[in-house]
């Protein structure tokens, strides 16, 4: 019954938001607010910027696609400011297709039905309110009434600017109808609907010997010319191709460089100059946002044909590659799986990111800059801190390929072999070395795979798994130590007193009896032995972390165990140095007794609680990282 009632709630709301009225009453509404009279193309712009807009780093982040769409920050910023915006101001960008190209399962078509649906919504509030001559079929904007010779009075005292000129349809209308008197023209709101045709069209060319280019433009309708007398009376002609549909709001072209040349040339007319012949009328005028997408190859053999060439200069290309950060691959995982029939399945932790590892890698590029290896590099975009490279060396790495994240692993084929090793399994939960070994099978059933890219991506698994090695190592020893971060935070500051009392050359004094003592080189020497400092760079190294502190404390920031990597790191290891044989002997034992049994129950439940595995990945966890502390 819940349903019902908002089903209710959503037709009354639908009726609450409908207007009509005059076209004299239209324009009191514009005066008060003339965004209801923007072009199409601003109208995406400011239902992209309304949805929020956050800046992080220097990157602008759109709240638009954030639901959706995951690391592909820069190439949606590049959508957005160079395309919509430029766009939204009326300047020449606005008579140009808009081409989005990237490889497969990359985002493409993710993007054109956001902005279809976005537009859907938007069109239901006020911001993004559309109104249009009633009964028109292609809902042409009211603003059209106005005569030529009066536009440029009407841009002094509404600030709006008119183009395009009235359809032959509404001409007629206007002359038959309502007598001449523009003021008595009936406006209404409308909302704009794929699935009822209204604002939003989408076009996919099928064979070209049957095709008919009424598709785009609508066509005679030959029951009614016995009616008017003519194919020239726009009352006989059918205004229902997508062209006419999608006036006002956006067009998707499918396959458009696939599509016979005749359906292109209409294109022509209608980005440079706002319109497009249909049958035996003047030049319709259209407000369409046009959109298509295409990959590389199809791109590249486009461009090359001769033909094409008027084409060429009308469309703006907008590369949409794959996601190259891990963290934001792992959730395009979880966005597919949560969308799919396997959602009910237990995915163990990591066993998303070690997938993600592998994917990244395919579509990474070797670096020409020294000590720069694809493992750093991957690190490096995922926002990780690698020692010795900071903000300078980032960007310079971004710059060295532009077509980086073009090429690789897809999201879908991952998402394929998860489900392979989920239906082969059969049992509720998967982990990280059945994903992986699923994904390794699969390469050979991968049709666009050559023999030398095989060799590398099965590289590219062993080093995925031994990153997940270390990951799981780490799982097993933090849930090994209870309070983990509180451990960690407690050596740390232990260390960094004797640091700072060795650099300054003073005493440290005993919490407990009061008395003064050196610094505890034995404490410092073994976690920085970790590390592999030796005996003769102990002195850089902890004037290197004194320094550090005080930069921190110079921009008002708290120094953690997070500020230093490789103190981290040495943090990180002494700890589970000092933890190891306690894990490998109760994780490996055979026959456990009574204490270390409690151990592991502790452990698995820590496991189950705090880092979201479930009792069988967690049993497999602990069987797995014995396994490798035994090796």
């Amino acid at each position: 019954m819940d349903i019902l009632n908002k089903i209710r709630h959503y037709r009354e709301e639908e009726k609450q938001l409908m207007w009509e009225g005059t076209f004299a009453e239209y324009l009191e509404i514009v005066k008060q607010r003339p965004e209801v009279a923007q072009t199409a193309h601003s109208r995406v712009y400011n239902m992209i910027k309304h949805a929020g807009l956050k800046e992080d780093n220097e990157q602008k982040r759109y709240d638009f696609f954030g639901s959706e769409i995951f690391g592909l920050e820069a190439a949606i910023e590049k959508l957005v400011e160079e395309y919509f915006h430029p766009a939204a101001r009326r300047l020449d960008v606005r008579k140009r297709i808009l081409l989005l190209m990237g490889p497969v399962s990359g985002g493409k078509s993710t993007i054109v039905t956001m902005l279809k649906r976005g537009l859907e919504k938007y069109s239901r509030t006020e911001e993004g309110a559309v109104y249009a001559i009633k009964g028109c079929p292609m809902q042409e904007d009211p603003l059209h009434l106005i005569p030529q010779d009066l536009r440029e009075d009407f841009f002094k005292t509404y600030g709006v600017r008119v183009e395009g000129s009235l359809s032959p349809l509404n001409l007629m209308r206007l002359e038959q109808e309502y007598g001449g008197r523009i003021e008595d023209v009936i406006v209404e709101r409308i909302f704009f609907s794929e699935d009822k045709r209204v604002g939003i069209g989408t076009f996919s060319p099928s064979d070209p010997k049957s095709q008919d280019i009424a598709d785009l433009t609508g066509s005679i309708d030959f029951s009614t010319i016995a009616e008017y007398g003519s194919e020239s009376d726009p009352r006989a002609y059918r205004f229902d191709g997508e062209l006419n549909k999608a006036n006002r709001g956006m067009m998707e072209f499918q396959e458009m460089l696939k599509c016979d040349e005749k359906f292109l040339w209409h294109l022509l007319s209608l980005t440079q100059e706002g319109n497009f012949k249909a049958g035996r009328f003047a030049l319709i005028s259209a407000d369409t946002l046009i959109v298509a997408h295409t990959n590389e190859a199809e791109y590249r053999s486009f461009i090359s044909n001769k033909k094409n060439e008027a084409l060429h200069s009308r469309i703006i290309v907008m590369p949409i590659p794959y996601n190259l950060k891990v963290s934001e691959e792992e959730r395009i995982y979880k966005k597919m799986i949560t969308q799919s029939d396997i959602a009910h399945v237990h995915v163990a932790p990591h066993a998303l990111r070690a997938a993600a590892i592998f994917s990244i890698l395919t579509r990474l590029k070797d670096s020409k800059k020294q000590g720069v290896d694809l493992l750093k590099k991957m690190r490096l975009y995922d926002g990780e801190n690698v020692e010795g490279f900071n903000q300078v060396d980032l960007d310079e790495l971004k710059n060295e390929y532009t077509e980086e994240g073009l090429s690789g692993i897809d999201p879908r084929y991952v998402i394929n072999r998860i489900s392979s090793a989920i239906i082969r399994k059969e049992v509720p939960a998967i982990n990280a070395l059945d994903v992986l070994r699923s994904l390794k099978e699969g390469l050979d059933q991968h049709p666009s795979i050559s023999n030398e890219d095989r060799e590398n991506y099965l590289n590219y698994i062993s080093i995925a798994r031994k990153e997940y090695d270390e990951i799981a190592k780490k799982e097993v020893q933090k849930a090994f130590v209870y309070s983990y971060e509180e451990s960690a935070k407690t050596l740390m500051d232990n260390y960094l007193d004797n640091v700072e009392a060795y650099c300054n050359k003073n005493k440290l004094r005993d919490p407990l009896t009061g008395e003064e003592m050196n610094p505890d080189e034995k404490l410092m020497r073994s976690i920085e032995e970790q590390i592999g400092i030796s005996e003769n760079a102990k002195k850089a190294f902890r004037e290197e972390i004194l320094i550090r502190i005080s930069a921190y404390a110079r921009k008002g920031k708290a120094f953690d165990y997070h500020s230093h990597e490789r103190l981290r790191e040495a943090i990180q290891k002494k700890l589970f140095a000092d933890l190891k044989d306690v894990v490998k002997i109760t994780t490996s034992s055979k026959t456990p007794d009574e204490s270390q049994l409690k151990k592991i129950n502790e452990v698995i439940a820590r496991l189950i609680d705090e880092h979201g595995y479930n009792s069988i990945s967690a049993n497999e966890l602990l069987r797995y990282v014995g396994s490798l502390l035994n090796r």
